[in-house]
């Protein structure tokens, strides 16, 4: 394919010159086919636990 950037493709892979023994190329997969990636499912808390309630700034002048 054609490449339409300023700089090769060599050039993107391997931007300093120490990624050519060290370049650390990350597995990309989907989560679980497309039974996953249709019904991703958070074990993280609601937002809402994450909330501390602030003093009013009322009370905080006086």
């Amino acid at each position: 394919g054609d490449w339409p950037h300023g700089y090769s493709r060599e050039a993107a892979a391997y931007p300093v010159p120490g990624l050519y023994e060290n370049k650390f190329w990350a597995p990309v997969s989907r989560v679980d086919n497309v039974f996953g990636d249709r019904n991703l499912v958070c074990a993280c808390p609601p937002p809402e636990a994450w909330v501390s309630e602030a003093p009013d700034e009322d009370q905080e002048a006086a």
